[in-house]
């Protein structure tokens, strides 16, 4: 099971939009997909028709189990979703209470990794979904995972996002004793407005980055392929966001197979 991470210290810039559409990309290919929705806000259980208010049991139960020094074995709290092969450990509004609860408990970094270990037979990619702060939810969701991706918004706030954003690499990496591969990624551009274009154009200027060399447009459809609880890339896979995620997938395959070639070399 390859293990994604999709991760950003900014809210809105569509971090759950992405893991949604990669998601229905991938099922398109019949990849069996479990998404983990890390985000207390949980807006990426509630894309696939729960409510992370009620929804029981959820993913706080991992770390519950694991200030118990006890590994949950994850299927235990996986739901099915409305869609064949696409299965979600849904958020808890619970999870703002971790940091106070457990997070300077010894091990708890690995909780979510040791749960993943479970069911690793059982799907193909597992996408995680993270809330825009960095604390022991994102670094687990780092610790764990082979590739991160880094959706950031083509607007003025971007570059300081992406400085807290290398910030935190480091400090992974560190722990990891590793690279982290991860991509930067364009969202929400609009060609029709300046902000979105000078942008788009700092962060292209920048060597200190890995960033994908296309962009996820605005495109209404995104909205409303989300009121349905549908991907796009499902829903419409011609419509041109769609297609914009299939190009960001071969992307991020393309991105595997160098590091594969890197670490063999």
């Amino acid at each position: 099971m390859k293990i994604w991470t999709i991760a950003a210290q900014k809210g809105g810039v569509g971090k759950t939009t992405t893991t949604m559409n990669l998601a229905g990309t991938l099922l398109r290919e019949g990849a069996r997909v479990l998404l983990v929705d890390l985000d207390p806000h949980g807006s990426l259980t509630s894309y696939c028709g729960l409510d992370p208010d009620t929804v029981e049991p959820n993913v706080y139960e991992v770390f519950a189990a694991a200030a118990r020094d006890e590994t949950l074995n994850l299927a235990d709290i996986v739901h099915p979703t409305r869609l064949a092969d696409l299965s979600i450990a849904p958020a808890s509004g619970a999870l703002v209470t971790l940091e106070r609860r457990f997070g300077l408990r010894s091990g708890m970094g690995l909780a979510l990794s040791r749960s993943l270990q479970t069911v690793a037979d059982h799907y193909d990619y597992c996408l995680v979904d993270c809330p825009p702060t960095l604390g022991v939810l994102v670094i687990n969701a780092l610790v764990c995972c082979e590739q991160l991706i880094a959706p950031v918004q083509t607007e003025f706030l971007a570059e300081q996002s992406l400085d807290r954003l290398l910030h935190t690499l480091k400090m992974i990496e560190r722990s990891r004793g590793a690279p982290l591969p991860y991509l930067v990624v364009p969202t929400m551009y609009d060609r029709r407005t300046r902000a979105a274009t000078d942008t788009l154009a700092a962060i292209r200027a920048r060597q200190d980055l890995v960033l994908w060399d296309e962009f996820i447009p605005v495109d209404t459809q995104f909205r409303e392929a989300s009121r349905l609880g549908e991907p796009l890339t499902l829903r419409q896979p011609y419509a041109r966001g769609s297609v914009a995620y299939q190009h960001l997938l071969a992307a991020l395959r393309g991105e595997e197979a160098m590091t594969l070639m890197r670490a063999a070399g």
